[in-house]
């Protein structure tokens, strides 16, 4: 997998390489665009469907790669090279884990996806499917590179594009109005911003500002600035909200990226959370997002590998992480399985 290029909307031969290992495995699926789709039913009527997702896609290698991240230097106790931790790894381990599920009888139905897209939250990926997902599942693990812990919930995420306007003129001759100054103002309102609201489980909402851009020359006053500010939401406000709070605070336009990328949480009470206490599995609240808020049923976000790998120069993930992902993925589904069994 990790030897082919499988960047976000080009990840036909990735998609390609894993339908053909299924296939020599003699197990059905199911293919939508750059999809895969394997579904185990228990043949119980009104039984619980659990769906297991991670994804194929990467992104670009980073320019300070010391290797060909395609073609990495072969190692006995690592798989290095691009997509390895984020999110080979998570893929590789839930597909092997339900495979073992395969011919063994479950009191509830087991799905896997393994989806493209995710990395550019593309329509083409799980978006395309979140009506199949909410019909046919009702609970999810998502498999992300989170050192097999459990995220129980995720922060979503509001990208907003700033254009401060001001007028242009000669720098020497006290001439037109500055809109980095404009910007600079804007920026400190925008970090200063105190938002009422603070979730209980994920604390304040925390707004970046990770770029800035203006001038063409040293003797012109400027009459655009542009910035960009990363904005990690969590429940209480919805992305909608927050621009529309933000603008009335400044003078400069903010245009958002996408509306949709809002944070996700566990039910409290919720079958999975009571899996994940009775598996002794480590739970936390994730500061990246995810496949989880593009589908509408509750779920978990736990995986191999380590997410401050991910997107990073010679990534990398051991062996023995996704050995213990595997094992670990069976032993909270066979929890699950218990819990169901007792009606919980």
């Amino acid at each position: 997998m990790v030897a082919i290029p499988s960047f976000s909307r080009q990840e036909g031969e990735v998609a390609d390489l894993v339908c053909s290992w299924i296939e020599e495995k003699g197990v059905q699926y199911k293919r939508m665009g750059n999809n895969i789709l394997l579904h185990k039913g228990c043949g119980k009527d009104g039984a619980p469907s659990l769906l297991l997702n991670s994804h194929i896609d990467t992104v670009k290698p980073s320019p300070k790669y010391t290797f060909d991240p395609f073609t990495p230097p072969y190692h006995p106790e690592r798989i290095d090279g691009l997509g390895s931790n984020d999110a080979g790894g998570s893929a590789f381990a839930l597909l092997h884990t339900f495979l073992h599920y395969l011919n063994e009888e479950l009191p509830f139905n087991l799905g896997l996806i393994l989806s493209a897209e995710e990395e550019c939250s593309g329509e083409n990926g799980i978006a395309s499917l979140s009506s199949y997902i909410s019909e046919n599942y009702d609970f999810a693990i998502i498999g992300e590179p989170t050192c097999m812990r459990a995220a129980v919930g995720e922060r979503g995420l509001l990208v907003l594009d700033g254009t401060a306007h001001g007028v242009t003129g000669h720098a020497a001759r006290n001439e037109g109005v500055n809109a980095i100054d404009i910007a600079i103002k804007d920026i400190t309102r925008l970090q200063n911003f105190h938002f009422g609201k603070i979730s209980p489980s994920m604390g304040k909402i925390k707004l970046t500002v990770t770029q800035i851009n203006a001038g063409t020359q040293h003797n012109v006053i400027p009459d655009t600035c542009t910035f960009v500010a990363d904005i990690r939401t969590t429940e209480q406000y919805t992305p909608t909200e927050i621009w529309e709070m933000l603008q009335a605070e400044v003078e400069s336009t903010l245009t958002p990226r996408r509306l949709t990328n809002q944070s996700s949480a566990t039910p409290q009470g919720h079958i999975l959370l009571e899996a994940v206490a009775q598996s002794g599995i480590e739970s936390f609240i994730s500061p990246t997002t995810s496949d989880w808020m593009k589908i509408d049923i509750p779920a978990i976000k736990m995986g191999p590998g380590d997410s401050a790998r991910s997107h990073q120069a010679d990534e990398y993930i051991l062996c023995s992480e996704i050995e213990n992902g595997i094992e670990t993925y069976i032993k909270f589904i066979d929890t699950l399985e218990q819990l169901i069994h007792n009606g919980k």
